[in-house]
């Protein structure tokens, strides 16, 4: 009797999804690593002869797909918020005491916590529509990341469909976690890539990241990546758990990996005992993990705390105390940033760090240096706290040191030779060299980051050959371009001048706050510039807005608000703004789904948990109907939005005689519902 092949595909997709769960999530494996194989080429020879039998949520699909030209947006439903920091045991009860403060706790109650290792990964995010995994992005800016599907469906811990039979799974939904490479699989990695002649990564996570970030799948799906999950995003219709315990229980449950040492606490004291436990036992695990994070159980009382514009207050990051080693300075230099801000660098012996090589670490400014004494030929301690560039601890005097001349601010600029200045009341030296090529490569370098325009494949490097040879004079020049410009610089070939240009045409369509991050105006961040975008609409209101109507704006305060009116008052800036006119540039507005702007000027403020929609989408609302949302009551908020529980916010809107009103009532203002 035939095989029917449409049912034996089936088959072969329920045995090999069920074969990878029991592997990969309970870690007891039902069938032999032959078996697996055999099973995986025969699903494989059958889709090869009739196509249609191939779904999105074949096991096959993780062999890798074509390579890509270059990744594409993927914009989060729901933001990916970064966390904030604890260093200490200290910061971590002051953490709980802000917790105990924002939820009106009775003294003496324990607040219930759920503490997760902080795995030294890279974070993803991964939608699923209807259990189909559809989407796997990077975080990027929180907002935006880059769409690295087919590079994550060959991660064997991530679900290509969501197991529905014991627990259902919200229509679409977001799933957040962490990708990250094992010592044992680093080591291969590097070991084959040093008998290719190629580089070497400095350490499991460069190498994680690199791999979610290839254009060849193929690439990604040869080095065994891991992947552990912790958080939901954007639901549809919310989340059936009520506590972040449940939470993580569930999405194992769904097919997901978890890390299986999260443990649920009673009160701060217990976090700190786990804490101290495992920085005694960082070192056993075979993956690289550099905290904890320590996170509010209840989810209806994460709801009530809310967020900060950069990070969520019911959540938190303990690092563990910085790795210190000791080795010599040999040089101390000065950087010259996009600002002219002269910032002093120690030179280094090179020495590991954290499985890092480290030639340089920053000394801040010359205060620091006076502070610490630091001096050429001296030996000091250096650490890295999760930064990109260590800094150096304290010196260790030796016999000689008092016989080394002190080191000095030069009074010159190191690259173009103007006098430098240290203004009254600032720590910071500044070039006043107004073409300063340092200056004006910091600025490009910039304007051409991810964070801003994200003009792939026009790096560093390449940036200081154009400026140098006087292809640039600022940023917007970079649309001016041509293939013959490039080709004429030195070592670049006609394809790779090609792929240069086609990336600055790509960056020719970007929203208008990733415009007004790139400028560079002083004070002003991505957080800011998308406010500035929301409330202005074009680059034109904003350059045309005073000071006085810029303080008016929720979030930007007198002295950003200056900084703006003076950025776009300069010549230089005028200059950059007619060029932006003359270039073929696509900058989308912000958009909003509700073009009669009933929320035009008015500030909201949420508190307490709501019941139909959560903080985010609350906000979101107001957003998109042209009002803004804050976390703080003032005397300029138009609405407090008072859910259950809600404690301080509630008491100081009634204090200041802001209008209170209900979640309904905050619907049906909006029309919704």
């Amino acid at each position: 009797m035939s095989i029917d092949p449409v049912s034996r595909a089936a088959e072969l997709r329920r045995l090999l999804t069920d074969a990878s769960y029991r592997y990969h999530v309970l870690d007891q494996p039902t069938i032999s690593d032959a078996e697996y194989d055999r099973a995986l080429a025969e699903l494989r020879a059958l889709e090869e002869a009739d196509p249609s039998l191939l779904t999105p949520d074949s096991p096959t699909q993780r062999v890798g797909a074509a390579p890509l030209g270059q990744f594409t947006p993927h914009v989060h439903r729901e933001r990916m918020l970064s966390l904030s920091n604890a260093f200490s045991e200290d910061d971590l009860r002051d953490f709980d005491a802000r917790v105990r403060r924002g939820l009106d706790a009775p003294e003496g109650d324990q607040i219930p916590y759920v503490a997760e290792l902080k795995m030294d990964g890279l974070a993803v995010s991964l939608t699923y529509v209807e259990g189909v995994l559809t989407v796997g992005s990077t975080r990027g800016d929180g907002y935006q990341g880059e769409d690295v599907t087919p590079n994550l469906k060959t991660v064997r811990e991530i679900p290509l469909r969501l197991r529905g039979d014991a627990l259902p799974y919200p229509s679409l939904i977001e799933v957040r976690g962490e990708v990250f490479m094992s010592h044992e699989e680093f080591s291969a990695v590097n070991e084959a890539r040093e008998e290719a002649g190629e580089p070497t990564f400095a350490n499991p996570r460069n190498a994680a990241a690199g791999s979610v970030r290839q254009l060849d799948s193929s690439i990604t799906a040869g080095r065994r990546l891991n992947c552990y999950c912790y958080a939901i995003g954007a639901a549809t219709g919310g989340v059936p758990f009520s506590t972040q315990a449940e939470l993580l229980a569930g999405l194992g449950r769904w097919g997901f990996r978890v890390n299986p040492d999260v443990a649920a606490l009673s009160g701060i004291e217990e976090v700190i005992a786990y804490v101290r436990q495992w920085e005694e036992r960082k070192d056993t695990l075979p993956y690289d993990m550099d905290g904890v994070v320590v996170k509010v159980d209840n989810l209806r009382a994460q709801r009530s705390l809310g967020a900060t514009s950069h990070d969520p207050r019911w959540a938190i990051a303990y690092k563990f105390p910085a790795q210190q080693v000791s080795t010599q300075v040999l040089d101390i230099i000065t950087n010259v940033g996009r600002t002219g801000a002269l910032t002093p660098v120690a030179m280094l012996q090179p020495v590991a760090v954290g499985g890092v090589t480290v030639s340089k670490a920053t000394l801040h400014n010359e205060d620091e240096v006076r502070r610490k004494d630091v001096r050429i030929g001296d030996t000091v301690v250096i650490q890295r706290a999760g930064e990109v560039i260590p800094e150096v601890v304290s010196v260790i005097v030796d016999a000689e040191h008092a016989s080394r001349p002190e080191w000095s601010m030069p009074d010159r600029c190191p690259v173009c030779g103007s006098e430098t200045q240290r203004a009254e009341g600032e720590a910071v030296t500044r070039c006043l060299g107004i073409a300063c090529p340092a200056q004006l490569k910091r600025r490009i370098e910039h304007f051409a980051s991810r964070g801003a325009m994200d003009i792939d494949r026009l790096g560093d490097k390449l940036i200081a050959r154009l400026v140098d040879a006087g292809k640039l004079a600022d940023p917007l020049d970079v649309f001016a371009l041509t293939k013959d410009d490039l080709m004429e610089i030195e070592r670049m070939a006609d394809k790779s001048a090609q792929n240069v240009v086609d990336s600055i045409n790509a960056a020719r369509v970007r929203p208008l706050e990733r415009l007004i991050t790139g400028l560079g105006i002083p004070q002003v961040g991505a957080t800011a510039a998308r406010t500035l975008a929301q409330q202005s609409g074009s680059l034109e209101r904003l350059a045309a807005m005073t000071a006085d109507e810029l303080k008016l704006v929720h979030g930007i305060g007198p002295v950003v608000a200056e900084s703006i009116e003076r950025f776009f008052r300069q010549d230089e800036t005028q200059v950059v703004l007619r060029k932006i006119s003359e270039q073929n540039l696509k900058i989308a507005a912000p958009e909003r789904q509700d073009g009669d702007g009933r929320f035009e000027g008015k500030t909201f403020v949420f508190t307490g948990a709501l019941e139909t929609m959560t903080r985010p989408e609350a906000e979101a609302i107001a957003r998109r109907l042209g009002g803004t949302a804050s976390g703080s009551v003032s005397k300029k908020t138009s609405y407090v939005v008072a859910g259950e529980n809600a404690g301080s916010k509630l008491e100081k809107a009634n204090a200041l005689g802001v209008t209170v009103i209900t979640e309904a009532e905050f619907l049906g203002l909006a029309g919704v519902g």
